[in-house]
């Protein structure tokens, strides 16, 4: 016990803090969202509380245990994801179009959200080893064959914003790793080739309708450009102070879809203005900011790697989800980490930052 209230007493707090501020926020978010239903249906809240719990206890575990035993279990945890992936797409529960659940005794589990932090520790481990050596194109074909598998099982559900997420975070990592400028134009040039052979020769008219839809909501208002626009609406009308929690008109009286998940942002600007978005902001800005700090302490490259991609999944979902609310970016259906309702993806954003704190734990005894 002396030993553990140690390693406890070394935690970063200040990360943590942002943390509990970003699940406060969320909590009352969806509470506010909850108490509209006819019924005052609370077992969204309820659900979101149980899975912050078992996140807090992971963390905690994680916190004080090695990260760097990780490394040496990349291999079967990347296996056991491909798996759970195919699992999904053939024993999976389809929602909103996307069979990427799998559910039991009235909770559900999405698979896409552990690749996530399994691909963190993969690359971690993989551009660790590779990036002291001259990086050229064979680290860059094979650590995109590592991230093409689960992409393209993603793919299948259809689930094309944890698709992106995942190649962002590739992207990201293989930036850091010393890409040359002339590679990353080939590859640039190679996908931009790939989506115009998409766009002119695979692609319905209905399914490019939809895309530029995506880019401008105001094509189809009261269709497809529908959640974008009521998300702005929303936004817009909180102005300074917001309207009060629960008294907002737009999610409060259901003009505002998916109010508890892709569009909690927008529910949080209406009800509790631009103040209650700065909060959001900065206690984003200081999460990030500590995850910085203790790449710039780190003494391996591993752990840089591994925080590296802790911060790049992280910071992929807030600039994404926040864009969409702001209609800025195309509606993928990623949520905001440690904020929307999901209990999938609340424990995946602790189970990070629990990497991060068993980091910070080992720098500072050392």
């Amino acid at each position: 016990m002396p030993r553990i209230l140690g390693l406890l007493t070394k935690f970063d707090w200040l990360l943590m803090g942002a943390v509990f501020i970003l699940i406060a926020f969320g909590m009352a978010a969806i509470y506010s969202v909850a108490l509209s239903t006819k019924s005052g249906d609370l077992s969204f809240i309820d659900k979101q509380v149980i899975a912050a719990a078992i996140g807090v206890v992971i963390l905690v575990a994680l916190a004080l245990s090695n990260y760097r035993q990780f490394r040496n279990w990349t291999l079967p945890l990347y296996i056991f994801a491909v798996l759970l992936l195919i699992a999904v797409l053939i024993f999976g529960t389809e929602i909103n179009g996307t069979k990427g659940w799998f559910q039991l005794a009235g909770f559900s589990f999405q698979p896409v959200e552990f690749v996530k932090i399994v691909l963190v520790l993969v690359f971690a481990k993989y551009f660790s080893e590779k990036a002291r050596r001259q990086f050229g194109w064979r680290e860059i074909l094979g650590s995109g064959f590592l991230v093409s598998i689960p992409v393209a099982l993603v793919i299948q559900q259809p689930d094309y914003g944890s698709a992106a997420a995942l190649l962002g975070l590739w992207a990201v990592l293989l930036f850091f790793a010393g890409i040359k400028w002339k590679h990353a134009l080939v590859v640039g040039s190679v996908a931009a080739v790939a989506i115009m052979i998409a766009w002119f020769g695979l692609f319905q008219d209905y399914q490019r309708e939809r895309v530029l839809t995506f880019f401008d909501p105001s094509r189809d208002a009261l269709g497809r450009g529908y959640n974008v626009t009521q998300a702005i609406i929303a936004v817009g009308s909180g102005q300074l102070f917001g309207k009060g929690l629960g008294f907002g008109s737009q999610s409060q009286l259901k003009f505002l879809p998916e109010s508890q998940t892709d569009f909690i942002f927008a529910v949080i600007a209406e009800e509790l203005g631009f103040v209650g978005i700065l909060f959001i902001l900065a206690a984003f800005g200081l999460l990030f900011y500590r995850l910085f700090k203790l790449v710039r302490r780190s003494h391996d490259d591993f752990t840089s790697y591994l925080l590296l991609g802790i911060t790049a999944v992280l910071a992929i979902q807030v600039i994404v989800n926040i864009g969409m609310n702001l209609g800025l970016l195309p509606v993928t259906g990623l949520g905001l980490p440690l904020v929307s309702y999901g209990g999938s993806s609340l424990i995946m954003g602790l189970i990070l930052i629990g990497l991060a704190e068993s980091v910070a734990v080992r720098t500072r005894t050392s």
